[in-house]
């Protein structure tokens, strides 16, 4: 499965799509990116002249690249390309390091820990164009086909 069929599957749109692309995937562990522009809808009350991303909105875009589209990967033998699977995120734990910027590009890691009756749970980072730690923790979510 390309990266670009696994975006297209997402069940999300803009302005709550938080996926620019994927760099690698495989059984084990997926990569991926989204640059938060400057328009961000979010931005303009967070915080009042001194924009930052809210932690809540990472905790999206490490959810939806490192879980969601992870997901979508790992089921892609079960998944009708016409039909966008169904998630359901059930647990996540963050901890924050640095914010993030309107303008800035994060890259957000994932690593399987287990992947049993459609259940995923997942050890996510994200890094900014530095390489330097923004967050990181772990999430898990129920995804259906």
């Amino acid at each position: 499965m390309k990266p670009s069929e696994i975006i297209a599957l997402l069940p999300y749109s803009k302005p709550f799509l938080f996926v620019d692309g994927v760099n690698s995937i495989s059984e084990n562990e997926i990569c991926g990116y989204y640059t938060f522009r400057k328009d961000e809808y979010f931005y303009q009350g967070h915080f009042k002249d001194n924009p930052i991303t809210p932690g809540v909105i990472l905790t999206e875009c490490m959810a939806q690249i490192g879980l969601v589209c992870f997901g979508i990967f790992l089921l892609k033998d079960e998944l009708q390309t016409t039909k966008k699977p169904q998630v359901a995120l059930t647990s996540n734990q963050m901890d924050f390091y640095l914010p993030v910027l309107p303008g800035e590009k994060v890259i957000v890691h994932s690593e399987k820990e287990v992947f049993r009756f459609n259940k995923l749970k997942c050890k996510v980072k994200m890094l900014n164009k530095n390489g330097e730690l923004v967050a990181r923790g772990v999430i898990s979510g129920m995804l259906k086909a």
